[in-house]
């Protein structure tokens, strides 16, 4: 038998993303190092589907219908080259390898190019939605060759989400590393989304002094409106969940937080395009943070904390902080779409920004009713420089903030730390600023640096030097940005 696509890789993600295409109508050859992983997947949750298996990739190959289509579902990183390294003598002009994993968008881009020179195909793409995702659905952001999207776009959109009216959360990206950077900017909203919630959970908790069932079903009434969405979800779950002890397992989760790596990434992408990503990379410090559990305990115990207990209208403090939350979401977007902007500059990448929103509409983990608003945005204005500036979001916006405003106070006057929140305002407030102080910041940089500074009654572009002292001569450095 001749089979559509082959798969390397059957863990968690590449096993369900078999099972997805199988019952799809697509037949499968599967390959991992150890055949008995590879046996008890045939004989198992694989039997009577058109799913073969080897343990050899070059027997994997010969299994394939031409042009192959190869899948690779394993570690990002030098696996990935490896891997890559075992198929190219195997494979003829035409083939295409595709990386389904969380690879680097510049190791995407890299072998974009490497594998072109061979007469190859390569797509990197971003693959969403966890194990229920890869089994039903997931989102799926392709970028690389575009020769090659249409040799798999049958098969990607074939085992894709579908929202509500049919549309597929599955599309093509853009070129080299399109695909794989806006997965890992997806990565770096899902940080955001996380830590909001968290520290809404927070402020409940330690603030309010609500029970996890109170929170629980406070969370399931937010996932009823426009906060409605995959973590929101799950997040009522978790608090309403008991283990076999009857108790609340939450309570007993050791609260200190792990990552693989792409949040990171997001946040090193903005550093290198100069973008202001302040939320997501608070999301990334504050999981560094909670990783020093010992030192926290420490600490605790010499800057002791005394919550005041709440005072007041709680439902109507809970509508503050929904409120809150939404804004905060709101922002955490924009910067990840002003992200993706930059980047579509310096690539050239043509990104379809209403479309990424529609793939991340359904099937991944930061699905939610909101996307909506921001594929709408982008419909009526393709160029849209910033989300804020997008009539919804104006009004919303307008309507919402002083809600951030009274949360992030309570909170800070209790000592309870919402780092996520406050950068969302800080941004907020700094973006929808006409003047900001950094007049007084490109002085003292020309002071001891001569590094110069524009003007206000000069063009842009102009660039000037003064002698503050008299005694630092004319002498200017190289105006430049990094």
């Amino acid at each position: 038998m001749q089979y559509d696509i082959g798969l390397i890789g059957i863990a968690v993600m590449g096993e369900n993303l078999a099972l997805n295409m199988a019952s799809k109508g697509f037949s499968v050859a599967v390959n991992s190092r150890k055949i008995e992983t590879v046996n008890t997947f045939i004989n198992g949750r694989a039997t009577g589907l058109p799913i073969g298996g080897t343990d050899d990739v070059k027997t994997l190959v010969s299994m394939l219908k031409k042009p192959r289509k190869v899948m690779l579902m394993i570690k990002a990183g030098h696996p990935v080259d490896q891997v890559i390294e075992q198929l190219i003598p195997l494979l003829d002009e035409g083939d295409v390898i595709i990386d389904g994993g969380n690879s680097l968008y510049h190791d995407t881009t890299r072998r974009t190019h490497y594998l072109r020179e061979k007469g190859l195909h390569f797509i990197g793409t971003g693959v969403s939605g966890g194990e229920e995702g890869a089994l039903t659905g997931p989102s799926i952001m392709p970028g690389g060759s575009k020769e090659a999207w249409p040799l798999v776009k049958p098969i990607l959109q074939g085992i894709a989400a579908k929202v509500e009216d049919g549309s597929v959360c599955c599309d093509w990206v853009g070129e080299d590393g399109a695909g794989h950077f806006v997965k890992m900017v997806h990565n770096g909203i899902e940080y955001g989304d996380i830590q909001l919630i968290t520290e809404a959970y927070h402020i409940m908790k330690d603030y309010l002094g609500m029970s996890n069932d109170e929170m629980s079903e406070t969370f399931k009434t937010w996932n009823q409106g426009v906060l409605d969405s995959y973590l929101i979800e799950i997040t009522y779950q978790i608090l309403a969940y008991k283990d076999e002890s009857g108790n609340h397992l939450i309570d007993v989760i050791l609260d200190a937080a792990g990552q693989k790596g792409t949040g990171k990434w997001t946040a090193n992408a903005a550093l290198e395009y100069g973008v202001p990503l302040t939320l997501i990379a608070e999301s990334v410090f504050s999981r560094f943070l909670s990783a020093l559990k010992d030192e926290r305990i420490e600490a605790s115990k010499v800057y002791p904390k005394h919550i005041k207990p709440f005072e007041g209208d709680k439902a109507l403090f809970l509508d503050h902080l929904k409120n809150a939350l939404y804004a905060a979401k709101i922002l955490s977007y924009t910067q990840g779409y002003a992200l993706m902007k930059e980047a579509a500059h310096t690539y050239a990448w043509d990104l379809n920004y209403g479309g990424i929103a529609l793939m991340w509409r359904g099937g991944c983990i930061i699905r939610s009713v909101f996307l909506d608003k921001i594929k709408a945005a982008y419909d009526t204005n393709p160029t849209l420089n910033n989300l804020l500036l997008d009539d919804y979001f104006k009004k919303t916006m307008t309507s919402i903030i002083p809600d951030l405003r009274v949360t992030l106070s309570h909170a800070i006057l209790n000592g309870i730390p919402v780092p996520a929140m406050s950068s969302a305002l800080a941004y907020f407030d700094g973006y929808t600023t006409e003047k900001l102080p950094a007049n007084l910041l490109q002085a003292q940089r020309d002071f001891f640096g001569a590094h110069t500074y524009e003007r206000t009654d000069k063009k842009r572009g102009e660039f000037f030097h003064t002698n503050w002292t008299g005694r630092g001569g004319n002498t200017s450095s190289t105006t430049y940005n990094v």
